[in-house]
């Protein structure tokens, strides 16, 4: 009977646990990177959806402040007293600014 010789590996086992530990953590890299860039872009999309959405309010609240305006103006004012059939008096007239109500006639009074 002929003896088998016994190759030694080139390799050792501190070798080979090294590369395994190696391997092992470019494929965890690897996957670590392509779900936080999945998140990464999932999150981009939400910014993205919420700024149109903040824009498209912009527009409407612009819209509806445009619309006050336009029901607040004199005219309008006018026209709605008219209809009710009430008398303008410049001396009632209350004039707003800034939050602040301010009104001559009750200046006046006081004094």
């Amino acid at each position: 009977m002929a003896k088998k010789k016994q190759r030694k590996s080139k390799i050792t086992k501190g070798e080979k646990l090294l590369y395994s530990v190696a391997a092992f953590s470019f494929i965890l890299m690897l996957s670590l990177k392509i779900f936080c860039g999945a998140s990464i872009g999932e999150m981009k999309m939400s910014i993205e959806e919420t700024k149109y959405k903040i824009d498209a309010q912009e527009k409407a609240n612009e819209s509806l402040t445009m619309k006050v305006n336009e029901l607040t103006s004199f005219e309008n004012v006018k026209k709605v007293v008219e209809e009710m059939g009430l008398a303008y008096n410049n001396d009632n007239i209350i004039v707003v600014d800034s939050g602040r109500w301010l009104c001559e006639k009750t200046k006046t009074d006081n004094e």
